[in-house]
This record gives C-alpha cells, sequence and structure tokens, in this order.
C-alpha cells in the first residue's frame, strides 16, 4: 500500500539510527559483566515500542534477564499476533578477527556490521518499525503483542516460566518470528521447521596436578589425549554419530520429500568458496541441503585443557574440557539425548580418568504447517514484495521457545526471516544487510493484512 511505502521511505533514515542505538549496548546474556548492560537493552527496546505505537510496555523480570512485554489491542473481533524476538547477544570474540568494533557498528558495502545486527536486533526491530508503520497510517488489522526475552543466547531458562505464568495475557492466534534466514534475496524462503538442541559439558580428569609430561608422559593417561580419542569415537568412518540409540526416534522423510527439499538453489563451489574451504563433510548418504536441515549432527563446540599460553611448557595436564552440541530432529527429545550421550561418554571412558558430564542447556525441534493461514499469508506477504513465491526450507539452528509455545500456548509458529546464512552468526563481523533490513520493514506489514483476511475467510 502506498501509505506504508511512503511513511517507510520517509523515516528509513531514523530507523536505521534507532537500530545503530540498540546494536551499541553490549546485551550480552552469558556474560555476568554485562548484567546492567542487556537490562539497559530491555529499557531501550520498551521505549521504543511505547513510542511506535504500544498501548503499554513493560519490562518483567525473571531470575535470569528481564523480558518485554507490550501489546495493543484494537479489539475482540480481529485476529491476534504475537510477535517474538531477543534481544540478547552472542559474545564478541575472538576480538581480535573482528575488523571493527563488535559494539561500535559500522556500515560497508550497503551492510551492518555488529554484533546482534542480525541476530536478533536487527530482525526483530524490524517488527518494531513495520508495527509502527500500521498505527501510525491507520491500518494496524491485527492485536498485536511483542516479547522480546533477554536470554535466547544461554537457552530461554526463564521463558518457560513466564509463559506458564502469563499464559491468559500471552494468548495468540500465531507466533510470528523472524530469527531465522533466508535462501537469498534471489531466492526468498519461509522455514518450515528447526532442529532441537542439547548442548553439554564434559571434563575429563587425571593425576590430582599437572604432571612434568618427561617425568610422567607415557605412564600415566592423559586427559587431553584421552579426551580426544573419546570425542573422535563419536562418529564412524560414514560420519554418523555412534552413540547407542541415539537415532532410534527420528523421523525419516521419504524421498518424495527428500526431493522436494533438494529443489531449493544450492551452489557447492560457491558454498566452499565462501566458507575458505576445498571439501563438503558430513553423513554419507546425504546431500548438504539434509545434513543441515533433517539431519541429527554432534559438534565440538570448545575444547581446552593444559598449556594454552605462548611459548612452550611440557606438562601432562591434570584436567581436559570440551563443550559439544547435539541438533536434534523432529521425535528426539532433549532429555533423551542428554542421557544417551551422558551414559555413552561414561561408558566409554577408560580407566585411569575420571569423566563428568553436565547438561548446560536444550530444546526441541519444531515443524510448522504449510497449510496453515499464517503460512499462507506469510508467503503471500514475501510474494508480493519479492515478486516471487517463498521456497519452504528447513532451518538448520534452534530456537527453543517455538516448541514452548506449542506446548504452553498451543500455538504454531512463522519463522519468516530475512537473515542470510553468510550473516556471521556467532562469528566475528556479523553483519546484516539494510537491502534486507528494509525489505522486512517492507514485507511484514503485509502478513499483518492478509493474516486479517485470510482469517476472516477461515
Amino acid at each position: 500500500m502506498q501509505a506504508w511505502k511512503t511513511y517507510q521511505e520517509k523515516n528509513k533514515d531514523r530507523f536505521l539510527q534507532e537500530l545503530l542505538e540498540l546494536l551499541r549496548i553490549p546485551s550480552v546474556s552469558a556474560d555476568s559483566r554485562h548484567r546492567e548492560d542487556t537490562r539497559r537493552c530491555a529499557e531501550a527496546v520498551k521505549k521504543r515500542l511505547l513510542e511506535a505505537g504500544a498501548d503499554k510496555a513493560e519490562i518483567c523480570p525473571t531470575a535470569g534477564h528481564p523480558i518485554v512485554y507490550a501489546e495493543k489491542i484494537i479489539g475482540p473481533g480481529h485476529p491476534t499476533i504475537l510477535v517474538y524476538g531477543h534481544y540478547d547477544v552472542q559474545p564478541p570474540d575472538p576480538l581480535d578477527l573482528w575488523h571493527s568494533g563488535p559494539f561500535e557498528p559500522v556500515i560497508k558495502d550497503g551492510r551492518i556490521y555488529a554484533r546482534g545486527a542480525c541476530d536478533d536486533k536487527g530482525q526483530f526491530y524490524m517488527h518494531v518499525k513495520a508495527f509502527e508503520t500500521l498505527v501510525q497510517t491507520q491500518t494496524l488489522s491485527c492485536n498485536v503483542k511483542f516479547m522480546i526475552e533477554g536470554e535466547e543466547e544461554v537457552g530461554s531458562e526463564s521463558l518457560p516460566d513466564f509463559l506458564r505464568q502469563n499464559k491468559e495475557k500471552l494468548q495468540t492466534d500465531i507466533v510470528l518470528i523472524s530469527d531465522t534466514s533466508m535462501l537469498s534475496m534471489e531466492h526468498p524462503s519461509l522455514e518450515t521447521g528447526l532442529r532441537g538442541l542439547a548442548y553439554m559439558e564434559v571434563e575429563v580428569s587425571g593425576p590430582n596436578r599437572d604432571l612434568h609430561s618427561g617425568v610422567y608422559g607415557g605412564a600415566v593417561a592423559n586427559p587431553a589425549t584421552v579426551l580426544c580419542q573419546l570425542i573422535a569415537s563419536l562418529h564412524d568412518e560414514n560420519n554418523r554419530i555412534t552413540i547407542p540409540g541415539f537415532y532410534d526416534e527420528v523421523a525419516e522423510l521419504s524421498a518424495a520429500e527428500r526431493a522436494a527439499l533438494n529443489k531449493a538453489p544450492f551452489d557447492a563451489e560457491a558454498y566452499k568458496e565462501d566458507l575458505g574451504i576445498k571439501a563438503l563433510w558430513g553423513e554419507k548418504g546425504y546431500t548438504t541441503l539434509e545434513r543441515t536441515g533433517i539431519r541429527p549432527t554432534l559438534e565440538v563446540n570448545g575444547i581446552w585443557g593444559g598449556y594454552t599460553a605462548e611459548g612452550a611448557k611440557t606438562v601432562l595436564p591434570a584436567k581436559a574440557h570440551a563443550k559439544i552440541s547435539m541438533r536434534l530432529v523432529p521425535n528426539q527429545t532433549s532429555h533423551t539425548i542428554e542421557k544417551l550421550f551422558t551414559d555413552h561418554f561414561n561408558h566409554i571412558a577408560p580407566e585411569g580418568v575420571t569423566v563428568k558430564v553436565k547438561a548446560l542447556h536444550g530444546g526441541e525441534p519444531a515443524v510448522t504447517p504449510v497449510d496453515s493461514v499464517a503460512y499462507r499469508a506469510a508467503g503471500k506477504a514475501i510474494e508480493t514484495t519479492f515478486g516471487k513465491e517463498p521456497i519452504p526450507t528447513r532451518g538448520g539452528g534452534s530456537i527453543p521457545i517455538v516448541a514452548l509455545f506449542e506446548e504452553v500456548l498451543k500455538t504454531k509458529s512463522v519463522l519468516m526471516g530475512f537473515g542470510l546464512d553468510n550473516d556471521n552468526l556467532h562469528s566475528p563481523n556479523e553483519k546484516f544487510d539494510l537491502f534486507n533490513y528494509y525489505k522486512g520493514i517492507e514485507t511484514i506489514p503485509y502478513f499483518h493484512r492478509y493474516f486479517a483476511e485470510m482469517s476472516k475467510e477461515g
């Protein structure tokens, strides 16, 4: 609609500057040194929601970081949309690999570089500005609620209690989430599912102190060596996970479903070039699109032990540690996988070392129906602004709250992301294209319009 475009074009510079202000706040939820920063970011989000037209907005305290809730209710005869996002961000490390400060946003070649630019400040803020557009042009056709949390990057630990305690307030017809990606701006897509997560930390202990590797090496089990051996044994020669029972509940897709998934455009050579690798890797018998969307995985996220500072120190370390995450697919559950992993890791540990396994956090896989009113409204909105139908895809990442929304609120979600896989999420030099940011603000009002129209049609 012309009124939307006129308003957005007139205010696009302000929309950008407001996002840059949010990006300057180092709201790193995993780092206790940034606790006050997360609170400050929550206050900034509340302020912007009120300015955008929310009737009320509040900071909701939790056992961890606060949740921002806001709403504008235009009447009982209108459908309700709950917008979910998160204002917390990943730690910026390693800092020396950033070409500019992670919390000093820089615009270069039409892209915003900053931690949180895409994940998820840039993406949830599209909804705030789209909402403002609808309010200011007097075209809001749905009741709108916002729930912007501050713990997504550490497992959303406070959300289950918050959802259950505020179930009535959060009632909605659909949850709308932009914390995912598209294939490209030339090939717009809609994600129809997300993988779950089981995130573990392991510790392997040996002697009661670090030992001289010359005096004791060869006679005492080295925890670092043992840990490497244990980790290496978790995949077989076909890159299949060796934990007994790991695949028992995996939902296998039919040949037709796999064929449909692989219709998405994928250039293996461009993929390798972008990542600076010479070959692809993964479970035998599956394509890259299948490996990153419909198959479970096990990855080492960090490993440490012994002497790692400058120069040499010949020690046999007393302890070694690793963080290991497993992405899960439909029918797998995080609690089951956590137990399978723990039992297996303890079982394969040799004598001479002691193993401790701790589950850090987890989340369940989720699938969204492609025949729902909300999904069709999202598809039509994207087709309106991109000029082509979106391709359905499966997302490789995890958003723990999606399965919880369905469990507690009995509500499905629509995953309408505008990021790209190469936006360096969780890595140095995270980015978000200005085109994508403005395209999201342009497209989201159409979702509201079409969702309201299709809901009336039934």
